[in-house]
């Protein structure tokens, strides 16, 4: 089996996850600069191998595309043109933020620590794999 990859992509940093090799477990991976995020997944690729990226789609609490949206479909694009042997697929990430914060706080991180945007963005990513791979085990 090969990891999966799940990216939450943003602006100006995208955080990412993977899962172990059996699938079973997911786990921040990085927050990079979103300008080096396609070069960094291509390093990461020639290393590991990876079955699949997941990707965050940015929709509001009404379902309604994000400003975001277009910025990850352009990314989803070039990567399937540049890549098409490892899929790329959108998986929901409404509400990822606000669970990435609650994880911290449960977590007892302090307060400096959940100011962190890298770190809710790798949280993040990972949240969105973990439901990922709930959802496919359905």
């Amino acid at each position: 089996m090969a990891r999966i990859l799940s990216i939450d992509y943003g602006k100006k940093r995208t955080g990412l996850a993977v899962t172990d090799p059996l699938q079973i477990i997911a786990g921040g991976l990085a927050t990079v600069a979103t300008s080096g995020l396609f070069e960094f997944l291509q390093e990461y690729i020639a290393r590991e191998e990876v079955e699949r990226i997941v990707i965050g789609e940015p929709r509001q609490p009404n379902g309604q595309p994000s400003e975001n949206l277009q910025r990850v479909q352009q990314f989803v694009n070039r990567w399937r043109k540049a890549v098409p042997q490892i899929p790329i697929e959108y998986y929901d990430e409404r509400f990822t933020s606000v669970l990435a914060h609650q994880a911290m706080l449960d977590g007892g991180l302090r307060k400096k620590a959940r100011q962190d945007k890298a770190l809710v963005d790798e949280i993040s990513a990972t949240i969105i794999l973990e439901d990922y791979m709930r959802s496919k085990k359905l």
